[in-house]
């Protein structure tokens, strides 16, 4: 029943939807309304994306990545939209524009302060507790900890939360750590999280994904347990296929762009790595002279004109595909991108990550950044009636998870906020009763 995707688990009244426009708003501009006036949201404007935050004021936080997903997610429903080879079926179930919006503005407000980084540090301590990953944090937001209900936190429509569960399984079932004998904090990638959703919120996937028939559920929620690492699982709804496609072009076209602006790459790199790597037949190889010279140019404009013109290719590659193995719409159509273009895109995301993400200067902050959130949780579990705001301490003392409103606490932090807490707490010369954090 189509109308069951437009329910929330608290349908009660809507006195404090920060929605200001007209009194019929559909969910969907609901939802995007909720997400864009959630402190969740605001937070992300200090946090890092790829770079440490206040190093220059021109590179991208997750803020601003958030608002590029979601103006790439709504340039590919509308491309798919007007095509005129796209059945009716499809079209009816493709999203509205303020439905992939609010979608791909909430996908990441979940990762906590310093990255990747503090993500590890994070699971390191929540491995026995139900796990720690980005993603999940992202879930336990929209239907526990956002202020605009007591119970459901963002209480977002089912079809929004369906679009954000990139991972429909518990940590429980996906973790396969190979735990390091040597249990020191001064290397723990070992404890890099499962790709999944938390323990915790075991019976919010339940209540996602309850409108499917017992089939579509069961493959849904299928993983594949074939490797030594961690576990994963297979499949995506449609809304998540499209705003997955959404992310990966701004994360290898517009972080390419900053990397471009900072000077972290040589164009001798690029022809190295990239170019000469293209497939023959890409629409790029042909126009690559002319888009080198643009995106290596002096003058921001034209930049700024070629990584258009890359992010625009990519859009118009992208076809949707049917999965016979689902029943239910929102899991049979598979938004996918078409070669050469994903091995391009793979291209430049492999790029960044290893002439950028991968280099030892960028490493140094994260690496800092980690060893910042593993003191904190040590020292807040140790401490927690003396250190945790009362009000987190008063949820604390009523929880059956301790530690996870810990971990709430700390995930929630902006990078500036775990650093200024850390100096607070273990710096001599700094921190006063007057600060204000």
């Amino acid at each position: 029943m189509e109308f069951k995707w437009h329910e929330r688990r608290n349908p009660g009244k809507k006195e404090m939807e920060p929605f200001n426009g007209s009194k019929d708003a559909g969910d969907a501009q609901r939802d995007r309304a909720r997400i864009i006036h959630s402190s969740s949201f605001r937070r992300l404007q200090n946090k890092t994306q790829i770079l440490g935050i206040g190093e220059n004021d021109f590179y991208r936080t997750r803020l601003t990545h958030s608002l590029e997903v979601a103006q790439i997610g709504s340039g590919i429903c509308e491309y798919q939209r007007n095509r005129e080879d796209l059945s009716s079926e499809i079209q009816r179930w493709m999203p509205s524009l303020f439905q992939i919006e609010a979608i791909c503005l909430s996908h990441d407000i979940g990762h906590p302060p310093f990255g990747h980084g503090g993500e590890v540090a994070l699971n390191y301590f929540m491995r026995s507790h139900g796990g720690f990953e980005g993603n999940g944090q992202t879930l336990r937001i929209v239907s526990r900890l956002g202020e605009y209900s007591k119970d459901h936190g963002l209480d977002l429509t089912r079809r929004t939360m369906l679009g954000l569960l990139k991972y429909p399984a518990i940590h429980r079932y996906t973790n396969n750590y190979k735990i390091s004998e040597n249990l020191s904090q001064t290397n723990i990638d070992w404890a890099k999280p499962p790709k999944c959703i938390h323990d915790d919120e075991m019976d919010v996937l339940e209540w996602i994904i309850s409108p499917f028939n017992d089939l579509d559920k069961e493959r849904f929620r299928s993983i594949d347990n074939s490797g030594s690492k961690h576990f994963r699982t297979i499949h995506k709804s449609f809304d998540t296929t499209l705003m997955e496609l959404a992310d990966d072009i701004a994360y290898g076209v517009h972080d390419l762009e900053d990397a471009l602006e900072l000077q972290l790459v040589s164009e001798k790199t690029w022809q190295d790595n990239v170019v000469d790597k293209l497939d023959p037949y890409c629409e790029i190889k042909e126009r690559i002279y002319f888009l080198n010279e643009k995106l290596f140019s002096k003058k921001n404009r034209e930049r700024k004109f070629a990584v258009s013109q890359l992010v625009n290719y990519f859009i118009k590659n992208i076809d949707i595909d049917v999965n016979k193995k689902f029943t239910h719409p929102l899991l049979r159509y598979q938004a996918t991108m078409k070669e050469p273009a994903v091995s391009t895109l793979e291209l430049l995301k492999k790029y960044v990550a290893e002439e950028v993400i991968r280099k030892p200067e960028v490493q140094a902050l994260e690496y800092k950044g980690q060893k910042i959130v593993l003191r904190l949780f040590e020292v807040l579990s140790e401490n927690p009636d003396r250190l945790l705001p009362k009000s987190t301490y008063a949820e604390y003392e009523g929880s059956g998870n301790r530690a996870r409103i810990i971990c709430d606490y700390i995930s929630g932090m902006t990078d500036a906020y775990a650093t200024k807490l850390y100096h607070k707490l273990f710096s001599p010369s700094m921190g006063s009763i007057f600060d204000r954090l």
